[in-house]
């Protein structure tokens, strides 16, 4: 038997060490972890990074990047987002927030389609590159405002936020189809609450917070107003 690399080593104490202790226990997302390459989505500069437990800058100047949200997630952010939205194998896909197109690669590696918006032009032909190289052809990458959806494309069996908001707009609760979900990462640091709603009818929606989390926000999306009286 092949010993293992350092880099398959890495990988495999990321999943045991980060992943399962936060309760991602569905065997097809963990193998799915290890199928797609985390390292290959990352630039070069931070590819060393690639299975730590934090954010990871996807700008060259980090500041900026952390500033502006341009962060790929942690690990076990983007494993549990996964696992608990559960894409199925005849479902159409939007993500907002592409980044690096890891997560669309996830997606994408259980949907039928995946279209995934990212507002910076950059980021999304980096993206685009990251796809092609890893074979993954039912991913679109479109450089777009992700607040306001795709609402031609719609309905969504899923919608996945890469990112936190402070609340979910109106205008992507009616991107989804009925019996659709939609997951993110809703409210204000120190605590943030990963959100996932289920519209369940015409004007009806479920909402669960499952976990908490903190992450780096989206942009464009609404925020509270600053004004105190």
């Amino acid at each position: 038997m092949t010993a293992p690399t350092d880099i398959e080593r890495a990988r495999y104490n990321m999943i045991e060490q980060q992943i399962r202790p936060w309760d991602v226990l569905d065997l097809d997302v963990l193998g799915l972890l290890h199928e797609v390459k985390r390292e290959d989505f990352l630039p070069l500069a931070h590819k060393a990074l690639a299975f730590v437990d934090m954010e990871v800058p996807l700008l060259p100047d980090t500041e900026e990047a952390v500033r502006t949200g341009c962060c790929m997630l942690a690990p076990r952010v983007e494993a549990r987002l996964l696992q608990d939205v559960a894409p199925k194998a005849h479902e159409k896909v939007l993500e907002i927030g592409t980044g690096s197109g890891y997560m669309a690669a996830l997606l994408a590696s259980r949907a039928q389609r995946v279209i995934t918006l990212e507002l910076h032009p950059e980021l999304a032909q980096f993206a685009r590159d990251n796809l092609q190289q890893a074979g993954i052809r039912n991913v679109e990458v479109r450089e777009a405002d992700g607040a306001k959806g795709v609402a031609a494309e719609g309905p969504f069996d899923a919608i996945v936020l890469s990112g936190s908001v402070f609340e979910v707009p109106q205008v992507l609760l009616q991107q989804l189809k009925i019996g659709g979900r939609l997951a993110a990462i809703v409210g204000n640091e120190p605590m943030m609450r990963a959100t996932f709603i289920t519209r369940t009818g015409e004007a009806a929606w479920e909402t669960k917070q499952p976990w908490d989390t903190v992450a780096p926000r989206l942009a464009h999306f609404p925020e509270p107003s600053r004004f105190q009286f």
